[in-house]
């Protein structure tokens, strides 16, 4: 089965809970008792010890106190905020769409390769107005935000733009499958489509197409990635975004990106699979 790319964060969350479940029953003390010894409700001790709840470093000061182990609490603390560091939950970065499109400005300007594998969407980087809105539109709905589709895609379609600009160059693959998933009304997902078709001719863009009837698959469908340069992965979850700086998790991730890439056609054949899309439209 495929493993979530949150899996990462929340092995590093696994640790620090097993350690600490370690020196409790170490120290020959119940989950009740070590509650009542930390000042708290017995619950928190097993949403801690089962990676459910985060501990706080403070928390890990008591806990390690009240097991006898003082001189364990420093190096768990790191080892929790590290873990805590990998997994930035979404709704304490975004406040509005808009801010989430300009996030990251500098490291957009110092990019120069962006590598991005999607299979459900047209990637960020060659979206159109119309189609971003519907996106990003449809994830205000559905995440309670203030409905700010058409400025935050203006906004996504600005910061787009620096592929366009000298020395840099973005390698994209896509799923088939993506591009029949509808964002917007029929005639922004042909208009998505048709820029598609122009946005994959540009020098600086390639732009790979994975057919859904590829039968040697030697990595199966991720969740969307990006790569920037060998320097940062960011994955996007429903309810977070996991940014990966580990080199041995980067490398992993690049590793999974060529070989998808290997499956994927280009030129003629990639633009064929995005006319039939089109095609699929049943435009008038």
């Amino acid at each position: 089965m495929p493993v979530s790319p949150s899996s990462s964060a929340q092995a590093a969350r696994a640790v620090v809970a097993a350690r600490l479940r370690d020196l409790r029953k170490g120290a020959g003390l119940t989950v009740a008792e070590l509650a009542t010894l930390c000042g708290w409700h017995h619950s928190k001790t097993s949403r801690i010890e089962n990676a459910r709840t985060a501990p706080s470093a403070r928390d890990i000061h008591h806990w390690c106190r009240a097991c006898g182990c003082p001189d364990e609490a420093p190096d768990l603390v790191v080892r929790s905020m590290n873990a805590e560091s990998m997994y930035s939950e979404w709704r304490h970065q975004v406040q509005e769409l808009k801010k989430l499109q300009n996030s990251w400005p500098q490291l957009f300007a110092d990019t120069r390769l962006f590598r991005i594998y999607s299979s459900t969407l047209v990637p960020g980087l060659v979206q159109t107005e119309g189609y971003a809105g519907g996106l990003l539109g449809t994830i205000a709905r559905f995440r309670g935000y203030p409905e700010a589709g058409d400025e935050a895609a203006r906004a996504r379609v600005d910061r787009s733009r620096i592929i366009h600009g000298a020395g840099r160059r973005a390698v994209l693959v896509v799923e088939e499958a993506a591009l029949y998933y509808r964002m917007g009304d029929t005639d922004a997902m042909a208009a998505q489509l048709g820029y598609l078709l122009t946005a994959g001719a540009l020098p600086a863009v390639s732009l790979g197409v994975i057919p859904r009837t590829e039968a040697h698959r030697t990595v199966w469908p991720l969740e969307t990635f990006h790569v920037y340069d060998d320097t940062l992965v960011s994955v996007e979850l429903l309810s977070a975004e996991v940014n990966i700086t580990q080199p041995s998790e980067i490398a992993l991730y690049l590793k999974a990106f060529e070989q998808l890439r290997g499956m994927a056609v280009y030129g003629a054949p990639a633009r064929a699979l995005v006319v039939k899309a089109l095609e699929a439209l049943n435009l008038p």
